[in-house]
């Protein structure tokens, strides 16, 4: 039985048919425009990052797909980044509507992929661990391709298959840290709920073995051999980085800055992990985008200086870009064009700006997911 959840989902349904030679069926679920044939595991599309009912018919179809197995039964489950939107069910009493509420709200605050997860685990009938309890007694394989800051499985799609070590009231926590305003029936499920997440020792999950196939550390790896088989050297600046995207890209632009005084080019800063945006205004954008606008920025034209900011899954934020390209006359083109960078980054509009300067790196969905990847390049 092949069943599972996320931006890869369907493109990694496709490579087990490709490499599987008996029996299989199942169900995977994967973002809309991220479906690819299968023969034999139906693929379903459904929204990222705020869930919709086909998310949620797709999740109970795959509990009731699982139900009943033995012990001779074995579960291939591929995860992936999108994982915890596209495979939602609330838990009792939750209507899916609340749910959308809360997740809206928390992605606008800021808050990291983990908080969020936290916070969906406890919402949930199917993730932090009961998806893999649900299977019992049969055996379950979950392939992960993460797109988390240091790779936890328990994280990635809000760890459907791993013991989850987070509680109800680290999910309150997190709400109440971001100040959301709670529907009525998430704080009474929160606040009186009795069963919590499956932990760590849960005997249901001892036939569970989770393997993180990809990463961020594989796509900065392989970029990092590229460059040297091109004569420029590579900096990894590390693949689990987070915080505010602004705040990385002046700390990345000053240290590319000082690189371009204290070493021989060409080299490149290779950067992955997943910044966050805390949303004042009203444009349209991604991390990787506004993180390209406030490099820009920082660097002001910075000779022989140029940048990529892209997410691998190919879609960033609310838009239909995967990222940006930034040169030395990146800001002159835009005063060409009449466009104020500022005003752009002040209103969270950094998509028009790079659309304005002929910027935009448009890929369409990658169908696969390693997180953000970032590449600062001085040419010398």
């Amino acid at each position: 039985m092949v069943i599972g959840a996320g931006k890869a989902a369907a493109a990694m349904a496709q490579a087990v048919e490709q490499h599987w030679n008996t029996a299989i069926s199942g169900l995977v679920v994967t973002r809309y425009g991220h479906a690819v044939p299968c023969r034999h595991i139906q693929v379903v599309e459904a929204a990222h990052p705020v869930p919709d009912h086909a998310g949620l018919r797709s999740a109970r179809r795959i509990l009731d797909l699982v139900r009943g197995l033995s012990n001779d039964d074995l579960v291939l489950c591929l995860l992936s980044g999108g994982g915890s939107a596209l495979l939602t069910l609330p838990a009792p009493g939750i209507e899916l509507q609340d749910k959308q509420q809360v997740t809206r709200e928390l992605l606008l605050a800021g808050a990291t992929i983990s908080e969020i997860n936290c916070v969906r685990k406890h919402l949930s009938a199917i993730k932090g661990g009961r998806l893999g309890t649900a299977c019992w007694p049969a055996k379950v394989c979950a392939l992960i391709i993460s797109d988390v800051p240091g790779d936890d499985p328990a994280v990635v799609a809000s760890g459907p298959t791993v013991a989850d070590p987070t509680t109800y009231r680290d999910a309150l926590n997190v709400l109440q840290r971001f100040e959301i305003n709670l529907p009525r029936s998430i704080s009474e499920h929160l606040s009186h709920a009795t069963e919590e997440t499956p932990k760590p020792g849960d005997p249901k999950l001892q036939h569970v073995r989770n393997v993180v196939v990809a990463r961020a550390r594989d796509a900065l790896s392989a970029a990092a051999r590229h460059a040297r088989r091109n004569g420029v050297e590579p900096t990894v600046l590390g693949d689990d980085l987070e915080g505010e995207a602004c705040v990385v890209a002046r700390q990345h632009a000053a240290h590319a800055l000082d690189m371009a005084t204290t070493r021989t080019p060409p080299w490149v800063l290779l950067s992955g992990g997943e910044t966050t945006v805390t949303v004042r205004g009203r444009g349209r954008g991604g991390r990787n985008l506004e993180y390209a606008l406030c490099l820009a920025l920082a660097l002001d034209g910075a000779p022989n200086i140029y940048a990529l900011a892209c997410d691998t899954d190919g879609i960033d934020g609310v838009t239909e870009a995967a990222g940006a390209i930034v040169e030395p006359d990146t800001l002159d083109h835009a005063a060409r064009s009449g466009t104020d960078p500022q005003q752009c980054l002040n209103n969270n509009d950094a998509y028009s700006m790079f659309v304005a300067t002929d910027s935009v790196v448009a890929t369409g969905p990658t169908r696969t997911n390693v997180n953000d990847f970032r590449a600062i390049l001085n040419t010398g």
